[in-house]
């Protein structure tokens, strides 16, 4: 059985544990929601980007590793044209060598106004 990670984080209403471990691994899904409220950040790209990124870190944190643990990232956009901005925030919290990474984009996201999700799996020592 695995854990859940309380990453301090507003949690999500529906039926999904946000961040969660067993082991060495973490696997956790963010989305630019405001930590305390749990209210979607408005913004462009940018500034969902960097909150979702905001709220990957607090969730390694949390769960005893840091961004540098993440080996992989899977990127929900609602909007091809989003990638770059979304990518050169990207490179401003990650550093290389980048997690592996897929960016998909979708039709639309569950929350009303939101623009990106990011999925991400971490190992914090030995497999």
């Amino acid at each position: 059985m695995f854990e859940v990670v309380d990453t301090g984080i507003a949690p999500s209403k529906g039926p999904i544990s946000g961040t969660v471990r067993k082991g060495n691994l973490v696997m956790t899904a963010q989305i630019p929601k405001d930590p305390v409220t749990g209210a979607i950040v408005p913004g462009d790209i940018a500034t969902q980007t960097r909150r979702t990124l905001d709220n990957l870190k607090m969730a390694m944190e949390a769960a005893g590793g840091s961004l540098a643990d993440v080996m992989q990232v899977l990127i929900y956009l609602i909007d091809a044209a989003d990638a770059a901005e979304m990518n050169r925030v990207y490179a401003e919290t990650f550093k290389a060598p980048f997690p592996n990474r897929a960016t998909v984009v979708v039709k639309e996201l569950l929350a009303p106004n939101m623009r990106v999700e990011m999925v991400a799996t971490a190992c914090l020592g030995p497999v």
